[in-house]
């Protein structure tokens, strides 16, 4: 609302109509609306560059998806935003996403083979990730996974902080469950537009003021995490964070090879990773650098 709002001052009225489906991407691309507001991974098919910031292990923690997502409201992104008929003009983080299991016991990826996990159907990777760790896939999407979980029909799903409280996940937590405190990947939303319907220069304006909203979103959501109880957290022992890194990198480049991802939001990422932290093993590595 507060987007529609600003928006006003950029000379553009915006009719907003609040969907609970996201089969408003279905609307959308058969012209019923000229914008929509959907998470990245249903984003991706209309720009598969902002559609791969939510790649497995890409941006470690929120703190560096806000400090990418400020870089990308810069004009020097601009052409990436555009794909066809499509404007991404704005992106904004919904937080770390964490496996959640039903069985504290589910403590490693070995541990995970033969287990239904919840996985959206239009997200290609998550179909293979589950697949490559001989785990069950149960079809979900974002208005009926949370319910699987809670009522047992999988004993794993994957969800930001943001979607534990309204989603009552607590339920198919019971007292056995646990949250892995090891963020797999980063959920984003995308405001995504038909720019010929809009004024010239809306999409860089947009992006400019979401950007600006970045740091109040990085506040909130780092609430909601503060929020759950510390009981149902379960940490990862450092040893093994290396061989998850390893793992989710592995996945990633072939998610990349066979055209999941985007090549160069990859590179990008990986360049963003290596500021962050240079001595980290994947920085001399060149299987991200992508040409």
């Amino acid at each position: 609302e507060e987007w529609a709002l600003a928006a006003k001052g950029w000379g553009t009225e915006i009719n907003l109509v609040p969907r609970q489906d996201e089969a408003v991407a279905e609307d959308f691309k058969a012209g019923k609306c000229d914008g929509i507001s959907v998470s990245g991974m249903r984003g991706r098919q209309f720009n598969s560059f902002t559609g791969s910031l939510d790649a497995i292990g890409a941006i470690p923690d929120l703190k560096l998806a806000v400090k990418v997502m400020q870089g990308l409201a810069s004009p020097t992104f601009s052409k990436y935003m555009v794909n066809g008929r499509y404007e991404v003009v704005g992106v904004i983080p919904v937080g770390d996403a964490y496996l959640l299991v039903n069985d504290r016991s589910i403590n490693t990826v070995a541990k995970a083979a033969g287990k239904k996990i919840a996985v959206l159907d239009y997200d290609e990777a998550q179909k293979i990730m589950v697949q490559q760790v001989g785990a069950q896939a149960v079809s979900a999407d974002v208005t009926n996974f949370g319910a699987k979980f809670n009522n047992h029909q999988v004993d794993i799903i994957g969800a930001p902080a943001a979607a534990f409280k309204p989603l009552e996940l607590q339920k198919g937590l019971g007292t056995k469950g646990a949250i892995v405190n090891y963020p797999i990947l980063q959920v984003t939303g995308n405001i995504i537009i038909r720019p010929d319907k809009f004024p010239a220069g809306f999409g860089q304006k947009s992006r400019e003021w979401v950007s600006g909203q970045l740091p109040r979103a990085f506040t909130i959501l780092g609430k909601m995490k503060a929020d759950i109880p510390q009981k149902y957290w379960m940490d990862v022992p450092a040893a093994d964070k290396p061989g998850y890194q390893k793992l989710m990198r592995e996945s990633r480049i072939n998610l990349t090879q066979r055209g999941v991802y985007d090549k160069r939001m990859m590179k990008l990422l990986w360049q963003f990773r290596c500021k962050q932290d240079a001595k980290n093993f994947e920085c001399g590595l060149q299987d991200e650098n992508y040409k």
